[in-house]
């Protein structure tokens, strides 16, 4: 199954952001990586943004430039504003919405969730990431994986009703997506314009 299996602190540090989670290396060196990382003159175009952007929103979301693309004509093809359809896309795959749920610390952990099996959507196994979650839809980890230590420790320092189209229950470890969420909801640093003219080109 194709996934960025690179350096993460590397793209961490090149977007300044903890795009993996927390990052020790950035905290340490809170700039970009390689020779001119230091540098305070680098002076980008206007396609170099965008493109950073794009590139951002893909890491942290765990897609390819395929799936990425592919999202975004689907994004285009949708009544609505497509940047905010685009986001709604990507906040709705399944594995992003394991990792909302608190049910995994990272992204890369919810995709490992997923496709090992243990999560359950609807009363049925899921074990595809980029399944599309909708309102109304109940996810829970899957009876015989309830004891996992990974989902139990995520639990513990998950807040509830930290976002407000998703609902968790920590006891039975079942979660429901309520709605779709608004572009003003989603706490990610995306700037997803950037993202549209970059691709209207």
């Amino acid at each position: 199954m194709a996934r960025y299996r690179g350096p993460k602190q590397k793209i961490a540090r090149r977007f300044k952001e903890p795009i993996f989670g927390p990052s020790t290396a950035l905290e340490r060196k809170p700039y970009g990586p390689g020779q001119h990382g230091r540098s305070r003159f680098t002076r980008k175009s206007e396609y170099a943004i965008q493109l950073d952007e794009k590139q951002k929103a893909k890491y942290t979301y765990g897609l390819l430039e395929r799936q990425f693309r592919n999202l975004y004509e689907k994004a285009t093809r949708q009544q609505g504003v497509t940047g905010e359809v685009l986001m709604q896309l990507l906040e709705t795959r399944l594995d992003n919405v394991v990792y909302r749920m608190g049910f995994a610390r990272t992204r890369r952990q919810a995709r490992q969730l997923t496709t090992h099996r243990h999560i359950v959507v609807n009363g049925q196994v899921v074990n595809i990431p980029s399944y599309h979650v909708k309102p109304g839809d109940v996810i829970s980890i899957r009876p015989k994986s309830k004891d996992l230590d990974l989902v139990s420790e995520s639990l513990q320092s998950y807040s509830t009703n930290k976002y407000k189209w998703i609902e968790t229950d920590k006891k039975s470890k079942t979660g429901k997506f309520l709605h779709l969420p608004e572009i003003e909801e989603i706490p990610e640093n995306i700037n997803v314009q950037l993202i549209i003219e970059l691709y209207s080109k």
